[in-house]
């Protein structure tokens, strides 16, 4: 299966499952190791599914034959073929794991449809549950707003990427760079090692100028290509090189009126535990 599906996430309880929504055939494909891993049966869930992918086959059963291979973002910000499979395979695929979750993540697929529905008439109930998840995981509001506004734009410009012929995944990750690295003056992997952090998300990470400069170029980006209408990877790259150098020229202005540098290899992460363990 060709992976022309919308990617995002969805929340049960404190877990993020990345899934995939086919328009055609509205139906929704999850990532089968996020699933074991909410099922909350191994530590090691990818290896958890490995042995039980090959008892399957051994014992000739048809989930396995049901796995679809699709690309999805990890957690290093890069896009790996991933086994996926439909609300109906994953039902099916729990009754072959012992788990006290199995009954609620079985309630929970049932009201993903449901959910699908809602975000689409209104988009902020998808980021309201996206502030649900991250207040469970103990963020605090302040870092839970700054990120908020963030994704809002972020969002905006991959919507548009995704009309104008940009492909989901390697191609979205390629004007990222460009945009991250015109406007800091790094490249995405380049500010991470500074942050000493490896795999993470690196939004998560920055501090609130990092994030307000990061939002800049982004907006900037959409703005420059919804008024040169670019289309595909080649024309969106320069408008992506144009949007990065905008925020560019913000950030040198304030640092040569701050004597501070924009950025950092402060962890505003971190920051935000120790604030919200010094408000309980």
């Amino acid at each position: 299966m060709k992976n022309s599906l919308q990617n995002s996430s969805a929340i049960f309880e404190t877990y993020k499952i990345r899934r995939a929504y086919d328009e055609k055939t509205e139906t929704w494909f999850f990532s089968v190791v996020d699933i074991i891993q909410a099922l909350e049966v191994s530590v090691d869930a990818r290896n958890y599914w490995k042995v039980l992918k090959n008892n399957l086959k051994k014992e000739g059963s048809e989930v396995v034959t049901k796995i679809n291979q699709l690309k999805m973002l990890a957690s290093d910000n890069k896009s790996y073929n991933t086994d996926c499979a439909s609300t109906q395979t994953i039902l099916r695929l729990i009754q072959s794991i012992p788990s006290k979750k199995a009954e609620p993540i079985k309630l929970w697929l049932a009201k993903v449809g449901y959910e699908r529905m809602q975000e689409m008439n209104d988009p902020e109930k998808a980021l309201n549950r996206s502030r649900e998840y991250w207040q469970k995981q103990g963020r605090s509001e302040k870092w839970i707003q700054q990120r908020m506004m963030g994704q809002e734009t972020r969002n905006k410009l991959t919507d548009y990427w995704s009309s104008h012929g940009v492909k989901q995944g390697d191609e979205f990750a390629v004007l990222t760079n460009i945009i991250h690295q015109e406007w800091s003056g790094l490249t995405v992997q380049s500010h991470k090692k500074l942050k000493k952090i490896s795999s993470q998300n690196l939004r998560d990470h920055m501090s609130e100028e990092e994030l307000i400069f990061t939002a800049l170029a982004e907006l900037s980006t959409r703005k420059i290509a919804e008024t040169k209408q670019s289309e595909g990877l080649k024309e969106n790259k320069k408008s992506a090189k144009m949007g990065g150098k905008i925020a560019k020229g913000a950030r040198k202005s304030l640092e040569s009126k701050t004597g501070k540098n924009v950025i950092t290899g402060e962890n505003f992460l971190h920051d935000s535990h120790k604030t919200k363990k010094l408000n309980q």
